[in-house]
């Protein structure tokens, strides 16, 4: 196995950890005060992640103010949504929902940006939707809110891909981690005022690991960009499937039946196929500290409007 493979996995098994730790908070804390401790602990590690010639005190000097304010905005919302998602629905739901985030990419693509998508890559895009249907069976059960939520969060992560794929080619790294880490802590710490309990040692404890091990995760994912063609490490991802079915039986009494393990299936068979159908456009969803360990997507590829960058210069989440 290329060792960039294996660096790519390790990085999703620990952004798996973040997910399932944030799942076990439940309702004991809300969903403002999980996103504003995970974010603030973030930084830490994302201090190691800050290119050599680049300084924090600049991260507020952007070429493109409005957009990074945009994708910011679209990472707040994204990532309160899968925190959501995952407190009140299976693991393995919310990550067969969240990568339905793909297939808004492509619509955003065509529409927006104007680029062309082959059949085989609509094919594949639509196989995973309909993977999803067999995962969450809207009409033959009840939907929750954290279904809703999951899929808020698609959008969302779909929208701050958008935008990166823009921006990613001259924006600075410590721009383009600063304002979406500082909107999160901002906007949630005002939010969760009115409700705030100040966590316990324990918790604090947690939350600190989701931060750690979330930066971690992510050193992890940029070695992996560096030692691999993102056509090996793009698959990686749906190890995460995986791990959801394993942490959710293990820690949460969740035991799909046959029918969501036909649809998981489905989900990583069509994803897999989709990021490796052009190579040119691979997809990577995963996280950066940027939205925290528990959001949607974003994009390793070569920018728009410019020449493919280095591979490690992409950013990543729910995504």
């Amino acid at each position: 196995m290329p060792s960039g493979v294996a660096f790519a996995l390790v990085a999703y098994l620990l952004y798996s950890c973040c997910d399932a730790i944030i799942k076990g908070f439940g309702v004991s804390l809300t969903v403002f005060e999980i996103a504003f401790w995970t974010a603030l602990f973030s930084f830490l590690p994302a201090i190691f992640t800050k290119p050599k010639g680049e300084h924090w005190r600049e991260f507020w000097r952007m070429r493109h103010p409005v957009l990074l304010n945009l994708r910011s905005l679209a990472g707040v919302v994204g990532n309160l949504c899968v925190i959501y998602a995952f407190v009140h629905i299976p693991l393995a739901e919310v990550y067969s929902i969240n990568f339905l985030a793909p297939i808004f990419v492509v619509a955003l693509s065509v529409t927006l940006l104007k680029e062309e998508v082959t059949w085989q890559r609509w094919l594949f895009l639509a196989a995973s939707f309909c993977g999803v249907l067999l995962v969450v069976r809207p009409g033959f059960r009840d939907l929750q809110l954290g279904h809703l939520t999951a899929l808020a969060a698609s959008v969302s992560g779909a929208v701050a891909t958008t935008i990166l794929r823009k921006v990613a080619p001259v924006e600075k790294r410590v721009s383009l981690l600063g304002m979406p880490l500082g909107y999160i802590v901002v906007v949630n710490g005002i939010l969760m005022i009115p409700t705030f309990t100040m966590p316990s040692l324990e918790e604090f404890a947690l939350l600190l690991a989701i931060g750690g091990l979330g930066g971690t995760g992510n050193i992890m994912f940029i070695a992996a960009t560096r030692r691999a063609p993102v056509s090996l490490i793009a698959p990686a991802q749906y190890s995460q499937i995986a791990w959801a079915v394993i942490f959710g039986s293990i820690f949460f009494l969740e035991y799909p039946d046959s029918i969501t393990y036909v649809g998981l299936l489905i989900v990583a068979t069509g994803g897999i196929l989709n990021v490796m159908s052009d190579e040119t456009r691979i997809r990577i969803f995963s996280r950066l500290s940027v939205f925290g360990p528990a959001s949607a997507a974003a994009e390793v590829s070569p920018p728009l409007g410019g020449d493919a960058g280095p591979p490690g210069r992409g950013d990543k989440s729910g995504s």
